[in-house]
């Protein structure tokens, strides 16, 4: 099911692409600034097509992953939440399609960051919510040497991890309201201070562990 929607989303994007590519300009805006200022172009052909194209190579390395990972059978014991991760990814990065196509055709009365930070701060939230369901591997999750190396470290980890992403996402969304670079300081900050958290403290859960 999972492999049909998302190919479904990914031909859309394909065919919306195909529909407008003769009204799109030979440069397309393809960047934009944390002011919301375009400072980086492409051509129309890539505009119009490369992100259904690494759409379709995302997908199928996100398929290949739960068949080729050494803990593959814990994946599966988190394979629904993963599916719906694999289909909302996918959906993000057509969404940003959908965006870029439009700015170029001229509908240009949105802020670009508006538009994108709530989607990406959606993202991380259900990130978030998928670390409280993962199970260790090679490939998904907070995979530092500790938490590989024991399930106690990596579901105390992801316990935690869960409530930090959500709690990003949040400040993404939020932050995208004020735009600007506070806008990008509200999903960063709190975004790397996670993830650099996470590693320390997956060390001294590991740590304390093995000196029990």
């Amino acid at each position: 099911m999972t492999l049909f929607i998302t190919l479904g989303l990914i031909i859309i994007g394909l065919a919306f692409g195909i529909a407008v590519y003769g009204q799109l300009p030979e440069q397309m805006a393809s960047h934009w600034d944390i002011n919301d200022q375009v400072n980086g172009h492409t051509s129309r052909f890539w505009g119009a097509f490369l992100m259904p194209i690494i759409s379709a190579g995302i997908l199928g390395l996100l398929l290949a992953i739960p068949a080729i990972d050494p803990l593959k059978a814990n994946i599966a014991k988190f394979r629904e939440a993963f599916n719906a991760f694999i289909a909302l990814m996918i959906l993000f990065l057509l969404y940003l399609h959908f965006l870029t196509l439009a700015w170029n055709l001229g509908y240009q009365t949105f802020k670009m960051s508006l538009a994108l930070l709530p989607a990406v701060g959606l993202l991380l939230v259900f990130v978030g919510w998928l670390m409280r369901s993962a199970k260790r591997n090679y490939f998904i999750g907070i995979r530092t040497p500790w938490t590989l190396s024991s399930d106690r470290v990596w579901d105390e980890t992801h316990r935690v991890g869960s409530w930090l992403f959500i709690g990003s996402g949040l400040l993404t969304i939020l932050g995208a309201f004020f735009g600007g670079t506070l806008a990008f300081v509200f999903m960063f900050v709190p975004l790397i201070g996670s993830t650099v958290f996470l590693l320390i403290y997956s060390y001294l859960l590991y740590q304390r562990e093995t000196k029990a």
